[in-house]
């Protein structure tokens, strides 16, 4: 009997540590399936613009949305009202969300840095937009060549005053690296003839009420003006209206951007030209970009963006 109870003992120990067994592979097995689902949720990616107060940059949104949309990305943006306190708060709470990869297009492309830094700190691949960031590992930059579009602006301009004439700068916001770099190849090519003179450089921040402003008080200096180059068509527009109010409706305005009201007054023929980027295209391939750098494939450091010259 006692040879019968003590099998029976065995036999239901086994039992015991048969089931045990099984069920350790079944929980594993839900572990593994919690990691599948966790990995099918949306990518969350952060957007950072600079303002949304400027039709370029609502544009570059849009574009940057509509891909997202497609591509069935979580993309949050945020808007840094050309303040780059705000900009980089609103990057460090993108960082607190958990996104996958954060999009800057920089206010100040100095001031931005620490922002940058932070996201480098937590693993988080950063992207910029049309304006690049001094400092920070970045990467890709997504852009026009700004300078040879400033090129572009100042050849423009000698050849339609003859390589002779004043001409009045309107500059975007001071450390932005749009501002530089579209300066920078204006210059390359007005400073290359003697008879071109720089009457006036100002900042005008990138706004239209500030670029009117700006030139109402440049006209009030001088009205020795042949021709304006501003770095965006808000500046642009701005400067246009001040100059018509004074009765200068002869001179050459060129603008940046090939904004919607932009191009409607070069087909006016009250604004001259305006350098055509597409900000459209640098949203969606800000998306791309941001996708692949998130999958660990290779980017290139510099994803450009054609230019062309719009006039009537």
């Amino acid at each position: 009997m006692k040879k019968w109870f003590s099998l029976f003992l065995v036999m239901m120990l086994s039992i015991v540590l048969l089931v045990g067994c099984s069920t350790e592979p079944t929980g594993s097995e839900n572990k593994d399936a919690d990691k599948i689902a966790g990995s099918s949720e949306k990518i969350k990616i952060g957007l950072s613009v600079s303002t949304q107060n400027n039709p370029f940059f609502v544009t570059l949104r849009d574009g940057a949305v509509k891909a997202a949309e497609q591509q069935g990305v979580d993309l949050i943006v945020v808007d840094a009202q050309d303040d780059s306190a705000k900009q980089i708060s609103d990057i460090e709470d993108l960082i607190q969300q958990g996104v996958s990869a954060i999009i800057v297009n920089p206010t100040d492309s100095a001031a931005v840095t620490s922002a940058i830094e932070s996201a480098n700190s937590k693993n988080i691949p950063v992207i910029t937009v049309d304006r690049s960031a001094d400092g920070g590992v970045v990467a890709t930059h997504i852009a026009s060549d700004n300078v040879a579009g400033g090129k572009m602006a100042g050849e423009y301009i000698l050849e339609k005053l003859g390589n002779k004439g004043k001409v009045v700068e309107l500059e975007g916001i001071p450390g932005s690296s749009a501002a530089r770099e579209r300066g920078q190849g204006f210059h390359e090519a007005v400073d290359t003839v003697s008879d071109i003179e720089v009457v006036a450089k100002q900042a005008a921040d990138f706004d239209r009420a500030k670029g009117l402003s700006v030139m109402e008080n440049i006209i009030q200096g001088t009205q020795e003006i042949n021709a304006v180059f501003a770095h965006n068509d808000e500046m642009a527009l701005g400067a246009l209206q001040a100059l018509q109010a004074a009765g200068l409706n002869d001179v050459i305005v060129v603008g940046f951007d090939a904004t919607d009201d932009a191009v409607k007054a070069v087909q006016e023929g009250t604004l001259t030209a305006t350098i055509a980027q597409k900000p459209a295209l640098m949203g969606e391939k800000a998306i791309e970009a941001a996708l692949k750098v998130i999958k660990g494939e290779t980017v290139e450091k510099f994803i450009p963006v054609e230019l062309e010259l719009i006039k009537k």
